[in-house]
């Protein structure tokens, strides 16, 4: 892989950041004595290639009550995936923390189950899906309760760093981009015509059932 100057400059201006965050979420490992490692790689699971994430957006669509959290979810992550993926890991290229097999972080990422990422580590693709989906719910939800969604953008954050496959800076880097798509996303979302939030389409689809039947009749 060509890395990128950029890439070079962050390893080197936050080497001892990325070390230093890094081994201090690898602690977890030892305080639990493996405990955490399952949990870790069920958070990080959920935001693989962000299919969980648009599916549960695309199901809380289809339903009346909850379509503005979904469309406003979708939205975040179509931006995220074009921000992220089709941009800044292309542009920055920084390979994986574990690629180095002289580095702390290949001997933690050798403890903690060698997960493979195929892609490249600067931002980090599950912590900016998680930031961009959950700023959504912030946003359109009550800001009383809402604010609980980043609680799981910051733990899916957490695993990335724990299973050595994302330096914390580039954690950093998904925070801030899912942020903004999230942010972009819930523009969108707001100038779609109310129309779209009223349809029922449950209802829709029995009268489309009802009239066939109907039909079929004559």
């Amino acid at each position: 892989m060509a890395v990128s100057g950029i890439a070079l400059w962050l390893n080197t201006v936050f080497a001892s950041f990325d070390a230093s965050i890094a081994v201090a979420i690898h602690a977890l490992y030892t305080i639990g004595g493996g405990f955490f490692t399952p949990f870790f790689k069920f958070i990080s699971f959920l935001g693989h290639d962000g299919i969980i994430l648009v599916l549960l957006s695309l199901v809380l669509m289809f339903f009346q009550k909850t379509r503005r959290f979904g469309t406003a979810m979708l939205l975040s992550l179509i931006v995220d995936v074009l921000l992220v993926n089709c941009c800044l890991k292309i542009i920055i290229a920084r390979p994986r923390p574990y690629v180095d097999t002289n580095s702390v972080f290949y001997n933690m990422w050798l403890t903690v189950g060698q997960s493979i990422e195929s892609d490249k580590s600067f931002p980090s693709g599950h912590t900016g899906a998680a930031f961009a989906a959950m700023t959504a719910v912030f946003l359109v939800g009550d800001k009383r309760f809402s604010w609980t969604a980043f609680i799981f953008a910051i733990l899916m954050g957490i695993s990335r760093i724990y299973l050595c496959v994302h330096y914390p800076t580039d954690v950093i880097g998904g925070m801030i981009a899912g942020v903004i798509a999230g942010a972009a996303g819930y523009f969108l979302y707001v100038i779609i015509p109310a129309e779209w939030y009223e349809i029922n389409f449950i209802d829709y689809g029995k009268a489309l059932i009802d009239s066939r039947t109907v039909k079929g009749r004559h």
